[in-house]
């Protein structure tokens, strides 16, 4: 087939649009799926029951769609599902889920996952995300939409990441980041609001402050988390990004950076 370097092995059941390229020594098990126009690079392995959404590109010696490194796995049918548009760079590792998990391990469109970042079984990645170079993501971890990972953070596992996040090289979260912040450090705390990131998600002036005045009422006014958010509610009304602030609070049961 076109496209196909005749080093490489594409094991009997793989499904594959006509234009998928894969390059010399990658392998791409029998139960894949790839899309249009996936890029495969070199001695990269793309195994499992590993669906990878158009456009995609996996980068040389790239480990996609193998088994969770979990004790309690034992071989269940379980998927890894990539979406469109994702750059898999190289030595990345994205296993499969596990049945405890949901079954699935799910990344999103538009991410940047770079060299050497591994995301665990049963992660569920938003869209227009970046995890940069040596991040380690346990399993069970949440990251929602825009939300950046600086290199060498180490999320625990069943941590979420709220939308618009921003941690700083080295941070280390044990609890929930909560939507549109800044987090560092280890164990990370809350190091301010994401302003830069808001502002490239084209939210205008108003928007941004009511997002200020919610992180100032709840985590720098002193008062307890509940009260805290009942006075947002009560004084911030018509804000879909507040709104999603508090859900994402009120339902943290780790706890969240403060």
């Amino acid at each position: 087939m076109p496209g196909i370097h005749p080093t490489a092995i594409v094991e009997a059941g793989a499904v594959l649009a006509d234009d998928v390229e894969i390059g010399a020594y990658a392998l791409v098990g029998a139960e894949v799926e790839l899309e249009a126009s996936v890029q495969i690079g070199a001695h990269a392995s793309v195994i499992g029951r590993t669906r990878v959404g158009a456009r995609s590109r996996i980068f040389p010696y790239a480990c996609v769609g193998g088994e969770p490194q979990d004790k309690t796995f034992a071989g269940e049918p379980t998927r890894l599902e990539i979406g469109v548009d994702n750059v898999i760079r190289e030595h990345a590792t994205l296993h499969v889920g596990t049945p405890k998990g949901g079954g699935c391990t799910r990344i999103g469109d538009d991410n940047l996952i770079m060299n050497s970042a591994h995301i665990a079984h049963d992660c569920q990645i938003g869209s227009h995300c970046i995890v940069a170079s040596f991040c380690g993501l346990a399993g069970h971890v949440l990251v929602d939409d825009f939300a950046v990972l600086g290199a060498y953070t180490g999320v625990h596992q069943f941590c979420r990441i709220g939308e618009s996040v921003m941690a700083a090289s080295n941070a280390k979260l044990s609890l929930d980041a909560p939507p549109f912040s800044l987090v560092a450090g280890d164990r990370a705390r809350l190091a301010g609001v994401n302003s830069v990131g808001l502002r490239r998600r084209d939210l205008d002036r108003e928007a941004i402050a009511r997002i200020k005045r919610a992180f100032h009422i709840l985590f720098q006014s002193r008062l307890r988390l509940e009260p805290a958010l009942a006075r947002v509610r009560e004084e911030i009304q018509d804000s879909p990004e507040v709104e999603r602030l508090v859900r994402f609070v009120e339902k943290s049961e780790r706890g969240v950076c403060r």
